[in-house]
């Protein structure tokens, strides 16, 4: 077997993390090389379909969710970081952070319809179904701001500014209120769909660096990923009323209502910890699935459970040209010098 070739990899039983007996669960993990060209950030699934949209820098990539075959492919998405699809409409939509567009695309076809110019920062994309708007969270300047388009024209219907510069994920409750997770101050922040304001302001402690959220309708209450203490969140009072101990590098966070099961993905530590609702304030971690090093964005399939994630793995780095200066490091140090050629595109479903 090799990397030339679809891996179909076993990579072994989640390792269960518990504090009491009998609420282990088991989990098998299938990795395989879609291969490609680009780095990553989200990936979307569509559930009515299986598939799942998976950026790749300057590209999307269309893969069946199943078998992690290639179906097809969305040119043109410079600085792309996710997909929002509304299957109801038969749109698709792709933020290009590199041009400051959203694709528009035809969801049989993956043509592009439309290509519509927001702003800088374009990043974080969801469809809020209640509301019948697809959601973009912007990292823009000198504050960010949410944009709402009509998911059957593209047209820009509202605007909301917030108080930091790194909004992240966003889950509406469908009733008329958009969550907006704040990397930058650790806080929720609540938007009115109606004035496009926003109405509230929450900490997040013991948060740090709140990304990936999802709401559950049945107990009203918000999950915010965050690195090393994720956390639940009333959605009526903005209380934080449970912390759930993970990893490092989540930039997501998975969440299937009928398993009642959270899934947060540690990029830093190339896992994913698996966390059972038990009741509206009671989790328990249930597993820690090993997935690959850098992993750190999910998409939950509500239809099959499927889990999914994907991760670029580079070779070695160039050596520099002979005499030429080292590279200089990023600002504060993190920067991550320079990267090897993609090797291979690891495609990573979890399944019960």
């Amino acid at each position: 077997m090799t990397r030339r070739l679809i891996a179909l990899l076993l990579l072994g039983t989640a390792a269960a993390l518990v504090p009491a007996p009998g609420r282990a669960q088991t989990f098998k993990v299938e990795k395989i090389d879609i291969k490609g060209d680009g780095g990553t950030d989200y990936v979307a699934v569509e559930p009515a379909t299986g598939r799942v949209f998976v950026s790749r820098g300057d590209h999307m990539m269309v893969v069946e969710g199943a078998t992690g075959k290639v179906l097809g492919d969305i040119a043109n998405t410079p600085g792309v970081h996710g997909a929002g699809i509304v299957t109801k409409a038969g749109h698709g939509f792709t933020t290009n952070g590199g041009d400051m567009t959203v694709t528009m695309f035809d969801l049989k076809t993956l043509a592009v319809l439309r290509r519509i110019m927001v702003g800088p920062g374009l990043d974080g994309i969801m469809y809020d179904e209640p509301d019948d708007k697809v959601i973009l969270t912007n990292h823009s300047r000198p504050i960010g701001t949410l944009t709402a388009l009509d998911p059957k024209t593209g047209d820009i219907v509202g605007t909301a500014e917030l108080e930091d510069t790194a909004p992240e994920g966003a889950a509406a409750d469908g009733k008329g209120h958009i969550f907006v997770n704040n990397e930058g101050k650790n806080t929720i922040q609540v938007i009115d769909v109606k004035t496009w304001k926003a109405t509230a302001s929450w900490p997040l402690a013991p948060c740090e660096g709140p990304t990936g959220i999802a709401y559950d309708k049945a107990t009203n209450r918000i999950f915010s990923g965050c690195n090393r203490n994720s956390v639940v969140v009333d959605a009526a009072t903005g209380k934080v009323v449970a912390s759930i101990a993970n990893g490092t590098r989540v930039d997501a966070l998975g969440w299937d209502p009928s398993k009642k099961l959270i899934y947060v993905p540690n990029g830093g530590e190339g896992n994913v910890t698996v966390v059972h609702q038990d009741s509206a304030d009671k989790y328990t971690v249930v597993a820690t699935v090993t997935t690959f090093p850098g992993a750190k964005t999910i998409t939950v399939d509500p239809m099959t459970h499927n889990v999914y994630l994907f991760q670029p793995e580079r070779g070695p780095a160039p050596p520099p040209a002979p005499g030429a200066p080292p590279p200089a490091a990023a600002g504060g140090g993190r920067g991550r010098g320079p990267q090897g050629p993609v090797v291979a595109g690891w495609f990573i479903v979890i399944k019960q």
